[in-house]
Parts: structure tokens; sequence; C-alpha cells
């Protein structure tokens, strides 16, 4: 299994395998067949507040990342972890798909390090998690 990520914007190569775009809005000015997307996986996405709250304090990635991995712990994103968990073990390689313009600190890297096994991942989130526990919500800042 291969992970990698990209901005949707940029051009389609062979290599990216089969395509998942994880954000819950479609990319403004694409066509579906410009960016050749197979699956659209939008419950993997951060909430609008939390996402606009990142873009409003873009210093605030580790609790960003934070924030967005107890949203992944809801059903609904729990199940579209699982899909993308299948997806990964079932292709040779995967390219997660993000729009925004920041390519170092978006959702899709989270979700590319939650594939790959990152280090202690919260017990929340991942694999077999769905339905165990409390999940508390984020503090508004």
């Amino acid at each position: 299994m291969g992970v990698s990520v990209k901005r949707v914007y940029e051009s389609t190569t062979s290599s990216d395998g089969t395509r998942v775009l994880v954000d819950r809005l479609w990319p403004r000015g694409l066509t579906k067949e410009d960016a050749a997307v197979k699956y659209w996986l939008r419950d993997l996405s951060p909430s609008t507040e939390l996402r606009q709250w990142f873009h409003a304090n873009p210093e605030g990635w580790r609790m960003f990342r934070k924030r967005y991995l107890k949203e992944l712990a809801n059903e609904k994103a729990s199940a579209a972890v699982e899909k993308l968990h299948r997806l990964t073990e079932s292709e040779r390689q995967v390219t997660l798909l993000y729009a925004s313009q920041n390519d170092k600190y978006n959702n899709a890297i989270v979700l590319k390090e939650l594939l790959e096994g990152m280090p202690k991942p919260p017990s929340s989130v991942g694999r077999g998690s769905a339905g165990r526990g409390r999940i508390r919500k984020a503090k508004k800042q």
C-alpha cells in the first residue's frame, strides 16, 4: 500500500493510482473529468467550524490536528475511515486529494499519517474503534 497526498488542482499522473477526494465541498472550477476522482469521501473532512477556525489560526496546527482526530471518531467519519483503510489495503497506490492552498498543513496530511500508523494514534480513532468509549466535543476557542 502506498499513500500519497496531492492538491486536487495538480495534474493527474499515472502514479496517482486511486484518487480519493477528502474534502466536504467540490473544488471550485474543476469538472469531474478534470479531477479524475474515483471516490469522494466527504465524511472524512473536518467540520466547517474547525476548518474556519484553522483558516483564521494557521499557527494552531497541533490543535487543529487534535480536534480533527476527535471529529474522525464520530459514527459517519469512523465508517469513512474504515472504508479508506479497506481501500488502501486493496489498492497498490492511493492518492488523497485536497483543495486547500496550504500544502503543508491540511486534513489529507492527518489522514495519511493515520493510514500509515501515526506514532501513538488516539484510541478513539482508527480501525475497530467505532462505537467504543465516550467522545467529548472539543472546546471552541
